[in-house]
C-alpha cells in the first residue's frame, strides 16, 4: 500500500517541474531567437537499468515493477523560428545553422540566435545587456554609426562602402553539446567553428520556435496529471489512516 504514495508524489514533483519547462517557453515566446525546451522523464526502474551492472556492460534485470518516477533529461529544439522583417539598423538573423557569438562582461562566450542588437555606450555591437556581438574571428566589432549596409553574409560596410566588420556565425559539430543557461543562452566547453555558407538578413530577427497552442496542450495535460496525483493521494491517506484505526482497535 505504501507504494502508491511512491508513484504519486513522485509524479506530483515530474509534473511540477515539467509545468516549470512549459511556463517558461510560453514566458518567451516574444523573446528573439529563443528554443523550445522539452522535459523528458521515465520510471525508476528504467532508469536503475542503465546504472546497474559491471564493467562488462552485463546488466541485470531489476523486475517490471516501477516504483516512482524520475527525471530523465532536458531537450532543446533547435528548429528554426520565422524570420520577420524589424527594419531597424542593427537587427541580424541567420537563416540556417549556427549562432551569434557573445562575450560578456566577464570575459565569458555564449551564443544566441537572437540578433536584436544595438550599440553600447562606446559604439560596440551588442546586445543590450548582455555582451558585445564577436567577429569571425572572435573580436568584438565596432561600429560608432547605425548607418550601415551589409552583404548576405553579415559583413558590415559603411555608407561610403568602408568596411567595418563581419558578424561571425558559429557551428558545432553536435548541438547536443550545448547548455543553456538562466538567460537562455547557450554556453559550452568548446568554442563554435566560424562558417560562411549561411545567410544573414540585415534588418531582420528571427522569432522564438515556440508553438503556443502546444505549449498550452502540454500545460493542460500536465496540470490534470498533477491534479489527479494529488486527488489520489488524498485517497490513500484516508484508507491508511483508516487502516490503522482499526488495526488499534484489534
Amino acid at each position: 500500500m505504501f507504494k502508491g504514495f511512491y508513484n504519486l508524489t513522485s509524479g506530483m514533483l515530474t509534473q511540477g517541474r515539467n509545468l516549470d519547462i512549459i511556463a517558461n517557453n510560453m514566458a518567451n515566446t516574444p523573446t528573439a531567437g529563443f528554443k523550445t525546451d522539452r522535459y523528458t522523464f521515465s520510471t525508476f526502474q528504467e532508469v536503475m537499468w542503465k546504472r546497474v551492472g559491471n564493467m562488462d556492460h552485463k546488466y541485470t534485470d531489476l523486475g517490471e515493477q516501477s516504483w516512482i518516477t524520475a527525471p530523465s533529461k532536458l531537450y532543446t529544439d533547435y528548429e528554426q523560428g520565422s524570420i520577420e522583417e524589424t527594419g531597424q539598423p542593427l537587427d541580424f538573423a541567420i537563416e540556417g545553422d549556427g549562432f551569434f557569438a557573445l562575450e560578456t562582461a566577464d570575459g565569458e562566450r555564449v551564443y544566441t540566435r537572437n540578433g536584436n542588437f544595438s550599440l553600447d555606450g562606446e559604439g560596440y555591437l551588442w546586445l543590450s545587456g548582455f555582451g558585445r556581438v564577436l567577429d569571425t574571428q572572435g573580436e568584438p566589432i565596432r561600429l560608432v554609426t547605425d548607418r550601415i549596409k551589409t552583404d548576405d553574409y553579415g559583413g558590415i560596410f559603411t555608407e561610403n562602402g568602408g568596411f567595418l566588420g563581419r558578424v561571425g556565425v558559429f557551428r558545432f559539430e553536435d548541438n547536443g553539446a550545448l547548455e543553456k543557461n538562466n538567460y537562455g543562452f547557450f554556453v559550452s566547453e568548446n568554442e563554435g567553428e566560424p562558417v560562411t555558407d549561411v545567410t544573414v538578413h540585415h534588418g531582420w530577427v528571427e522569432r522564438s520556435n515556440i508553438d503556443l497552442v502546444q505549449e498550452m496542450t502540454n500545460m493542460i495535460t500536465a496540470q490534470r496529471a498533477y491534479q489527479s496525483a494529488a486527488e489520489v493521494t488524498k485517497i490513500y491517506d484516508g484508507v491508511m489512516r483508516k487502516a490503522t484505526e482499526d488495526v488499534g482497535h484489534l
